[in-house]
């Protein structure tokens, strides 16, 4: 039987093209449902608190550049949403003085936003994500306990430097949030075109891409459009750089966090399902994670909402 088109972008593959009953049966999990889908290499955690959630977010930091040292260094790669996270890693990172260049310890920014011409925004852009990591995180950290430049790895320039550097250091813990799309980083779901017109990409070709310039799925673009810019669609870009899944398999583990405000109870629910039962699609690209040795998937109990029709 032929895929449903797309609700929402009939040129685009993305989750609504998915089986009914597979979206049905995710719109019913409760809370205490989520927590026994966990499974061997797929956790799942709910924090009662945002406090608590965005504090065990920010010790991965400090748990993966406590494991570094100068003749095996390692770190974390990072999103940019959450963002609650990054300031409370400054301030551990200070308190508890950990010298990140004694340690030699790295991280690695997700994505970037592209201009026109598909080339990265500078840092002085509104919404550029590097921006947002300096300011928030690593301009706070004292001077004698920061990460040389060199370790700060951010996908703009020569992108092949940016993958291979996960070949050269360890990658402990790649973080991420799931955007509407259910996507990590900018890995949206292939347009339906070319080979691709009747079925999505199987996975083992999207495990194949790398660090790239790619197109943004429009929910993306509106999505961004809501969390970083009030809803002005007109200055959000509709191309990025982004992590891709080759990088993300070389991550030791892939941990993303549901506070609840970037993706909806429904989507929560479903990538969750998806990966439990082992079902990967890439019309919704969080699913390939299903195929990763070691993921944790942390929510705040009060984000994951319930699917029901409500009308106010």
């Amino acid at each position: 039987m032929a895929r449903p088109i797309s609700k929402v972008a009939p040129q685009w593959w993305d989750y609504t093209t998915l089986d009914e009953e597979l979206l049905a049966d995710a719109a019913k999990l409760t809370p205490d449902d989520l927590l026994q889908l966990s499974r061997p290499g797929f956790e799942v955690r709910i924090f009662d608190t945002l406090e608590e959630l965005f504090c065990a977010e920010a010790l991965e930091y400090i748990e993966a550049w406590q494991q570094s040292t100068p003749d095996n260094p390692c770190g974390i790669c990072g999103p940019v949403g959450p963002t609650e996270q990054l300031p409370l890693v400054a301030r551990m990172v200070n308190a508890l003085g950990i010298d990140l260049k004694k340690r030699d310890a790295h991280f690695w920014g997700m994505d970037e936003w592209v201009d026109e011409n598909d080339i990265p925004v500078p840092v002085e852009f509104p919404l550029s994500f590097a921006k947002a990591d300096k300011d928030l995180c690593f301009n706070r950290i004292d001077p004698k306990y920061s990460m040389p430049t060199a370790n700060l790895h951010f996908p703009t320039g020569d992108l092949e430097a940016y993958s291979k550097s996960y070949d050269d250091v360890r990658c402990l813990v790649m973080q991420g949030g799931q955007g509407e799309v259910k996507h990590w980083a900018f890995n949206d779901p292939p347009k339906r075109e070319g080979d691709y017109v009747d079925a999505p990409p199987p996975p083992e070709v999207y495990r194949e891409l790398g660090t790239r310039v790619t197109d943004l799925h429009p929910m993306t673009v509106i999505q961004n459009a809501r969390t970083s810019g009030g809803g002005y669609v007109p200055m959000v870009p509709t191309r990025a750089c982004t992590v891709g899944p080759k990088e993300t398999w070389k991550a030791e583990r892939v941990s993303i966090w549901h506070p609840g405000h970037h993706d909806n109870p429904f989507g929560m629910r479903l990538s969750a399902l998806m990966i439990s039962k082992g079902i990967a699609d890439t019309s919704l690209p969080m699913s390939l994670l299903a195929d990763h040795p070691n993921v944790t998937f942390s929510y705040y109990r009060g984000g994951i909402g319930t699917v029901e029709t409500e009308m106010h």
